[in-house]
């Protein structure tokens, strides 16, 4: 399975197949992946309350230690995929921002980038932009 060579401008890395992907994830990535995410058009806060406090990462930079954990590097891929996606499916990075953070009554009024902090949310979000795109629900 190859990945979508898109992810690059994402995480700060190119991987070459889904495994190659998992293994990054498993090493750690670079904690220059969540600048990118930012440069995407994620708020400061929203990267906070997604992969990483900035508490945490101050610390940790001060330690001189500039990879994320495995768990925060799967949520910087998790989040990174859905952004690609949204941006896609809505054809402007502006309009999938604003569709990630409008409040859904399908979501419970919730917002769908609210959902990304677990897996299963990200696959309920991941669900609801491909039905967008096949014309299912706006």
């Amino acid at each position: 399975m190859a990945t979508n060579p898109n992810i690059a401008e994402y995480i700060g890395v190119n991987p070459k197949s889904g495994f190659d992907l998992a293994r990054m994830i498993e090493d750690g990535l670079s904690s220059d992946s969540l600048p990118l995410l930012r440069k995407k058009g994620l708020t400061f806060t929203e990267v906070a309350e997604l992969i990483i406090s900035p508490r945490t990462l101050q610390h940790r930079q001060a330690k001189g230690v500039r990879h994320l954990t495995y768990d925060e590097a799967d949520r910087v891929v998790r989040v990174a995929r859905i952004l690609l996606l949204a941006d896609q499916t809505f054809g402007n990075p502006e309009k999938a921002l604003g569709w990630l953070r409008e409040p859904d009554d399908r979501l419970n009024n919730r917002t769908a980038l609210s959902l990304l902090k677990t897996e299963s949310g990200g696959r309920l979000v991941e669900e609801m932009l491909w039905q967008i795109r096949e014309g299912m629900f706006s």
